[in-house]
């Protein structure tokens, strides 16, 4: 029975393992968030009801924290959230868009969600959301370098080991050097999530932001995290200018 039980143990911590691997990080991070409010929660109203309060009230207001319940922000406990990844943060409404000629992405500033819709093509108006990976990888070839990258950076997000499972790395081999004319200010500021004349501090600010959201962590992307950049030298030089 014992040995029997430890190879239970390993199987299950391998398969958990595997799991880990595969997840997408945000995702991952949101999750464990959540887990730790509800089990902190849980052992706070245990302890309570022991009548140990000097415990319970302040893991009750920590879980309550990491769930992002906004009564305790009204009380005077709004950076309790912040401290696994500020889930008390008021909304932000912001989105960056970035159009290819096959692809239009959408970043959510609030969330970091990736989404996509196909702008041109046999698919065009339907949402990448709507095809499973095989279908997703069988596109490459029938899009330009730019919109090559951009659906890799979705498959990043929505397929952490894409990379490794695919076949011969289809994505990879159709890959070419990625090129695009010069971007204009009203890309920039799309790619930013900012309205027309934005002030140096609103840009930097959006910019600083973004790149949170699109680090390695995060299931960021390379190529997103270069257009950012670009669209805040974008601007700036128009301020500058």
């Amino acid at each position: 029975m014992t040995l029997i039980a430890g190879a239970v143990a390993v199987i299950t911590l391998y398969l958990l393992l595997q799991t880990f691997r595969s997840a997408n990080p945000a995702v991952l991070a949101r999750t464990i968030k959540f887990g730790g409010g509800v089990l902190a929660l849980a052992v706070a109203a245990f302890t309570g009801l022991r009548g140990e309060l000097a415990v319970a009230i302040p893991l009750g207001i920590f879980g309550a924290g990491l769930l992002g319940w906004t009564p305790l922000a009204n009380a005077g406990f709004g950076n309790v959230g912040g401290l696994f990844g500020g889930a008390a943060t008021r909304p932000s409404g912001q989105a960056s868009q970035v159009r290819s000629q096959f692809l239009d992405m959408r970043l959510d500033h609030d969330s970091g969600q990736l989404s996509g819709q196909i702008v041109a093509g046999p698919h065009a108006g339907r949402n990448l959301e709507e095809f499973d990976l095989a279908s997703l990888l069988a596109m490459v070839p029938t899009f330009d370098a730019e919109s090559v990258a951009l659906l890799e950076s979705y498959l990043d997000r929505r397929f952490p080991a894409w990379r490794q499972n695919a076949q011969g790395d289809a994505a990879g081999r159709q890959r070419r050097t990625a090129t695009s004319s010069k971007m204009t200010t009203e890309e920039a500021y799309q790619i930013l999530g900012l309205q027309p004349g934005a002030g140096r501090d609103d840009i930097s600010r959006a910019h600083k932001s973004l790149m949170k959201k699109l680090h390695p962590d995060q299931g960021g992307s390379t190529y997103l995290a270069a257009r950012v950049n670009e669209a805040k030298d974008t601007l700036l030089r128009t301020h500058n200018g």
